[in-house]
């Protein structure tokens, strides 16, 4: 007979658990959906418009590139500063 330790036991039992929770979250699909539905068949009231979707996913994605830019700035600025001072340490240490 094998004894395992209970650390073991404990990894098993998670591991058992962890690979069987999918199969619990999968539900089966709605009586009505069982095959295609083109879009013009739909109610107005299921139909997403995709041009507001589309200008907040490119206003999202602009403001993302102009944060990114901006920290970049200021990194940038920082280097400088520090290279302006070094620049100035060296030539007061060379004289």
């Amino acid at each position: 007979m094998i004894v395992m330790k209970p650390r073991h036991l404990a990894i098993a039992i998670w591991s058992i658990i962890l690979m069987a929770a999918p199969l619990f979250a999968f539900q089966p699909p709605p009586p009505g959906q069982s095959e295609f539905v083109p879009i013009r068949e739909l109610p107005p009231s299921e139909q997403l418009p995709a041009a507001p979707l589309l200008v907040i996913a490119y206003a999202f994605f602009l403001a993302l590139m102009i944060f990114y830019v901006w920290t970049v700035w200021r990194r940038l600025n920082r280097v400088e500063r520090e290279i302006h001072t070094l620049e100035q340490r060296t030539t007061r240490s060379s004289r």
